[in-house]
Parts: structure tokens; sequence; C-alpha cells
């Protein structure tokens, strides 16, 4: 293997699921949520698009975050940043959070509905200047972002812009489901690499080659470096901030953030600027804080992001 492969494929890794044979039982379980998502997305596409997006986000808010633990783990999150909430807002921010999660979901399974609403917007911050330049002089550009908003708004509109935009991602557990959400993303634009030695490879000569990495960093992790995020201890992986001072790379947060009339607002932040992989990742951090304390209600609160760091202090 190159160096620079292993080198990446040490510090981003395998995927976290490594594939196993599996059971008959996961395999029928994994056909019939996929069948009941596809099912679900069948009667959506049914209607207009501004009233499937209000009718996904009604469905996950109402009937399918309360029917599994999603409910459950997004109220112990808002309960542990915001401990002196009172419980009927906690209640009312938690039903948000649903909602604009089921918003998403909709709006990442109706791509072309969603690239002629959504991938013609202006671009905000001065970051975008920054982006522009080195995506001129073919520097690696890594643009990350969290599960906030919609995430995939800034690939298609920095691709809209006549940037070249390729995205990481992780394998899901379910390969059904994984399948048709690859399928759905990979029309809002090309250039998916999935993480493992294969995927890996074609990244790094994609961001070699001047490409722009688009890359969320708010997933849960059992370990990794504790840093600070919304003021409780995270476990965070250092490997975007590694990969960018291994490579020169200019590292930008971006974010989109939803309006009240279901359109976007794209804000191109300030470049992290070159330290130590702590430092710029932690600077991250405190980027997308920002966003999630201004916007609660667009945060995917539904991942386990603070429960083994604080585990392990404990």
């Amino acid at each position: 293997m190159p160096s620079h492969v292993a080198y990446c494929h040490k510090k981003l890794g395998p995927p976290l699921n490594q594939p196993t044979e599996p059971s008959y039982l996961r395999i029928c379980i994994h056909r019939f949520q996929t069948a009941l998502v596809c099912g679900l997305l069948w009667g959506l596409h049914r209607l207009p698009y501004e009233k499937r997006l209000k009718f996904g986000g009604w469905v996950f808010g109402r009937v399918i975050a309360p029917m599994t633990s999603y409910h459950k783990r997004i109220v112990e999150n808002l309960e542990l940043i915001f401990p002196e909430m009172p419980t009927v807002d906690t209640k009312r921010l938690s039903q948000e959070v649903s909602r604009n999660i089921g918003i998403t979901f909709t709006e990442l399974f109706s791509p072309d509905d969603f690239l002629n609403a959504n991938a013609n917007y202006s671009l905000h911050g001065t970051g975008f200047e920054a982006l522009k330049q080195a995506h001129a002089q073919g520097r690696p550009t890594i643009v990350v972002s969290g599960h906030f908003g919609n995430y995939d708004v800034v690939r298609a509109n920095l691709i809209r812009h006549g940037l070249r935009v390729g995205g990481l991602y992780r394998r899901m557990d379910n390969p059904y489901f994984h399948d048709l959400y690859i399928k759905s993303i990979s029309k809002i634009g090309n250039g998916l690499f999935e993480r493992g030695r294969s995927g890996l490879k074609q990244m790094l000569k994609f961001l070699k080659g001047g490409g722009v990495l688009a890359v969320l960093i708010d997933q849960r992790l059992t370990s990794g470096a504790q840093l600070n995020f919304m003021g409780h201890s995270a476990y965070t992986s250092l490997s975007i901030a590694e990969l960018a001072l291994k490579l020169d790379a200019l590292v930008v947060p971006a974010y989109a953030v939803r309006q009240p009339d279901l359109s976007y607002c794209i804000q191109i932040e300030d470049p992290i600027l070159h330290s130590t992989p702590e430092q710029m990742t932690q600077d991250l951090n405190d980027s997308l804080s920002q966003q999630v304390s201004r916007h609660p209600e667009q945060w995917f609160w539904i991942h386990r992001r603070w429960l083994y760091a604080d585990i392990k202090e404990a």
C-alpha cells in the first residue's frame, strides 16, 4: 500500500461496521425496514414538493420518532446540554428537531425536486472567496459541516458554482437502505468516497488534484481526542485536521441554515487556521457549536455524541 494511502487508512480508518456475514433474521429485518421506507417514499412522492416536505417532517416528528428510540435520545441529549430548560420547552424543541430530520430525509430522497429548489442560492461569508481562490490554484480544500439543517444543500450549491466537490461517507448497517440512500444522493453530485482502503485512495487522488472534499465531523465515536462540544467532552476524530496539515489543504466550515419558508441561507465561514490537529478540530467543534446554539432545532440530536467520553470522565 502506498505510504499516503496507508497513512489515511490508519487515520480515517476502515469502515466502523466491518462486513460480516449477516444472519437470516438480520437480512429479513433489513429488507422489511427498507420496504417500509420505500412505501413511505412512494406515498410522499404523490404529493407536491412543499407539501411532501411538510408531511415528511410531520410523519417523522409525530409517528416515527415517538415509536422508536429517537425521541428518547433527543430528549436525553437536550436535557444534558440545556439542563435549565423547562420540560415544556424541551418537549417542544424535541418535536422541532424530529420535524427537521423528517424534512431533511424527505429532501434527500427527492433529489430532482431538491436540486430545482435548493441549488441556486447565493453563498454568504468571507470563506467563500478563500475557497474559490484555493480551487482556482488547485489547492486541496476540505469543507466541514455537521448533521445540521441540510448538509447536502452546501454540496449542491458548491457544485452549481463550478467547484469540483466530493463527499466522504460511511457504509450503513442496512445494505439495502444504504444502496437506496447512495443512489439518491449521487443524483445531487457524484464523487462519493466510502471509508475503507479503496475509497480513501480515490479520495486522496481527488484532493491532490485540487478537489473539494465535503465531510461531517459530528458522528458518534467510541474513541479519539476528548474535545469540548456544546460544553461537554466528546470523542472527536483528529483525522480531518491531520489530513489538512499533511496536504496543506484549506479547511472551511460551511452550513445550510433552513429558513421558515423551507429555503436555505448558506454560510461559508472563515478558514480554520493551521495549527495543531487538536486546536484545529476544537475550532471546528466551536464553529458547529455556535450554529447549534443559534438554531438548536436544526441539529440531529439523535446521535449519542457525548455518551462514551462522559462515561469515561465519570
